[in-house]
């Protein structure tokens, strides 16, 4: 791919892409979980405890689905929908599993400190992330 052809993607569809990833992975969780949910009570407390009983097994869901379809499909449902997908840095081509992967954990770890390495791209000309600079990633439209 030539890098003449490249335009970043916009905060905003990065935004919208990252919304509908994390509806769909709580929608997942929801549906592993629907019976611990159901015999726990229907509060919100109720809720959060179970979730936090479960916290593991959800950031790896995270981790397998962002590094899957990164990797796979160079975007996960969020960006195929929003017409974004992430590339390698260094050739803007197809990221590898390994970057996929390292890519994954960083974002993880961003959401897990407040968000704080997204913010990142508000700053950046090339509007990466913590995880995208770490990784070496760029996300561009399609």
């Amino acid at each position: 791919m030539s890098n003449d052809n490249l335009e970043l993607a916009s905060i905003k569809s990065r935004t919208l892409a990252f919304i509908i990833d994390d509806f769909l992975i709580t929608f997942i969780v929801i549906a592993i979980y629907w019976n611990n949910l159901l015999n726990n009570g229907n509060d919100l407390v109720s809720v959060l405890v179970i979730m936090n009983e479960f916290v593991w097994q959800i950031l790896f869901l995270k981790f397998i689905y962002q590094s899957f379809f990164v990797w796979y499909y160079g975007a996960t449902i969020g960006k195929i929908i929003t017409k974004i997908r992430v590339i390698d840095f260094n050739n803007f081509g197809r990221v590898s599993i390994f970057t996929a992967m390292s890519r994954s954990i960083l974002r993880l770890i961003s959401e897990m400190f407040f968000y704080i390495g997204f913010i990142l791209a508000f700053f950046t000309d090339s509007k990466q992330t913590f995880h995208d600079k770490l990784g070496r990633t760029l996300v561009v439209n399609v």
